[in-house]
């Protein structure tokens, strides 16, 4: 299994889209800024979305798909399973 995932800053704030085949590890590892980068230098640590699929090349393949996406279909997708931007890690664990 593998997971795509959206990061934001805030409702509507600024997002980040990843892959990880341990949704739980690596959104804790952005929330705690372990690695220095994109998100830790612009606060991006909420999980707004996320995807399950059987690989992680079927996962790269989404994530190559969604980043050329718009922004306003970004927000769209969020907001059809996540109207109110919450923070889904506390669900996750």
């Amino acid at each position: 299994m593998a997971y795509i995932y959206m990061l934001a800053s805030s409702r509507n704030g600024t997002l980040y889209i990843g892959v990880t085949s341990d949704l739980i590890k690596r959104i804790y590892e952005h929330k705690s800024k372990f690695v220095a980068g994109f998100t830790s230098k612009h606060q991006v640590d909420q999980l707004v979305w996320f995807e399950q699929v059987d690989s992680i090349t079927s996962a790269i393949v989404r994530e190559k798909q969604l980043k050329a996406w718009k922004r306003a279909w970004k927000i769209e997708l969020i907001e059809r399973t996540n109207p109110y931007w919450h923070d889904l890690y506390d669900g996750l664990i």
